[in-house]
């Protein structure tokens, strides 16, 4: 019997993602990035996310099925994120998804935009399989989660205020290193003394939970005093010791909840993941304890079809599909 073919739509944010999935085997992903629009504004809008989206939906989806080299009656399911995200750049992937789906007698599938990057590790790692636990950082969410099963999550800490991407993105734009900040605080770090300057680790009394307000007001109080005191350290200092106290935070927690819960298996997703540091220091720490580490790569990382295409065919697989009457939900949580 043939794999399931399963084409795959994100739009949940920033980025139009469309994918085609073979089982796990991924035959085309295709992305168009919108950081070029978002980047002169210091932060994404959501009416001009929302009409890139529409502008873009389309060809991309001709370009995936194109490059997979199947035709559109030969798909088996059309896997859409539902949520959580912006409400309109959700409603384009959405619309244009059940569309498709309806127009072509295929089921619908709508994915938790958070299970998709859950699910993104498999797209790389055959052994990917519960129990884990798997951490979950990206540009609007930071969370902790015990798979004991898949479709069984338990969320075991998450950000009480800023996620993590959106603390690099704040930071990055109050030094004037512009949007995305993640990227751009990785690449200055890479020169930089990652124990120049002690930033806090917050929430340190909560072994789950994450917090990175305080540390962005660390991170502002600190430059403002040094700047009226002339003594502003070299940025590339400054970028390593914030992206070092954003690094240890994570690892340290999730390596808690592994403690706490006995897995063997530590994976990850999110925009956050693609962060060098990160992944090295999750690796170490991986290695000191005897625990398999399985990351996506970091395209896969991002924002992607091909993971909510993954999430798509696991609820495939069981005949789960979504009521045509359905419709977004921008604060859809995990597991729902």
């Amino acid at each position: 019997m043939s794999e399931p073919l399963i084409l795959g739509i994100e739009t949940s944010c920033d980025e139009t993602g469309v994918a085609v999935l073979s089982g796990n085997e991924v035959l085309s992903c295709v992305l168009a990035t919108q950081v070029d629009e978002h980047a002169r504004f210091g932060g994404i809008l959501p009416e001009i996310a929302a009409r890139a989206h529409v502008e873009a939906i389309r060809p991309l989806v001709h370009q995936a099925l194109n490059q997979a080299a199947i035709h559109h009656d030969e798909l088996d399911a059309v896997a859409v994120t539902r949520g959580p995200g912006l409400v309109g750049a959700l409603a384009v992937g959405y619309a244009y998804g059940k569309t498709m789906a309806w127009t072509l007698g295929k089921p619908l599938i709508g994915v938790d935009h958070m299970e998709g990057h859950l699910f993104a590790p498999l797209l790389d790692h055959s052994d990917y399989e519960p129990p884990a636990v798997v951490v979950l950082v990206s540009g609007g969410h930071s969370m902790i989660v015990h798979m004991r099963a898949w479709g069984e999550y338990h969320v075991m800490g998450q950000t009480l205020d800023d996620a993590a991407g959106e603390a690099f993105d704040k930071l990055a734009r109050f030094m004037g290193l512009g949007y995305p900040g993640g990227p751009a605080i990785d690449l200055y770090a890479t020169g930089g003394d990652p124990d120049a300057i002690s930033f806090p680790r917050p929430m340190q009394g909560r072994p789950y939970d994450f917090s990175f307000s305080g540390l962005k007001t660390s991170v502002v109080t600190f430059l403002e005093k040094a700047k009226t005191a002339n003594s502003v350290p070299p940025l590339e200092d400054v970028c390593a010791s914030i992206q070092e106290a954003i690094v240890d935070s994570i690892v340290s927690k999730t390596f808690n909840a592994v403690e706490a819960t006995g897995v063997e298996i530590v994976a990850g997703g999110g925009g956050v993941l693609a962060n060098r540091r990160l992944r090295q220091k999750l690796q170490e720490e991986a290695d000191r304890r005897g625990v398999n580490l399985l990351l996506p790569s970091p395209q896969l990382c991002t924002d992607n079809g091909a993971m909510i295409a993954a999430a798509g065919r696991y609820h495939y697989d069981r005949g789960v599909f979504t009521p045509w009457g359905s419709d977004v939900d921008p604060n859809l949580k995990i597991g729902q």
